[in-house]
């Protein structure tokens, strides 16, 4: 009924409009009404046989695509939040970096400066142990230096004392301490 209902309604609007289109455009006879009543009614057993025939097929197609744009825009709206989200998660992770650069560059400098304590501490500790060897190299040199000087002395005394010696040693008295030394030598 609402079918048959809504078909008189839409006949109705064609006629009314086509019958205002003649009016305005000039005089209209009864033989043109009559067929163009004929027209429309043969327009409207057409559509009305396609919707008898393929009514149902029509209407599930509608239907069919009505709920398909539904579940569309409900999976954007879905798809919409999830992206709000991860565009909020990158926003406060943005928020964050400055934070974690601020704290990296904290940890950095932290690090470089006990770095920093330790080479110098390692420097004084090697600064420590250069002039320990130095005072010992020091010490070794000096006392070799004294040897080498007593060594020498040594020998200036003995050459002095040779020449002196010498110089009051007669012959005789050179033989003589020979052969008392070459006499202890042999007894011994």
């Amino acid at each position: 009924m609402k079918r048959v209902q809504m078909i008189l309604a839409v006949a109705v609007c064609i006629l009314a409009s086509t019958a205002a289109a003649q009016a305005s455009g000039g005089h209209v006879t009864e033989d043109q009404l009559w067929d163009y009543l004929w027209r429309v009614l043969n327009l409207v057993i057409v559509v009305g046989i396609i919707w008898k025939l393929a009514g149902s097929k029509i209407k599930e197609l509608l239907v069919g695509r009505q709920q398909e744009i539904k579940e569309n825009l409900e999976n954007l709206q879905t798809r919409q939040s999830e992206a709000e989200k991860k565009l909020k998660e990158v926003e406060r992770s943005i928020a964050n970096l400055s934070a974690e650069k601020q704290a990296i560059l904290d940890e950095a400098g932290k690090q470089g400066e006990a770095l920093k304590a330790a080479i110098i501490e390692q420097a004084e500790q090697d600064a420590v142990h250069i002039r320990e060897q130095a005072k010992k190299t020091a010490a070794n040199e000096a006392t070799g230096a004294v040897e080498a000087i007593r060594a020498e002395v040594a020998e200036l005394v003995v050459q002095a004392a040779e020449k002196i010696v010498q110089e009051k040693l007669s012959d005789a008295d050179h033989d003589k301490l020979v052969d008392e030394y070459l006499t202890k030598v042999v007894l011994n």
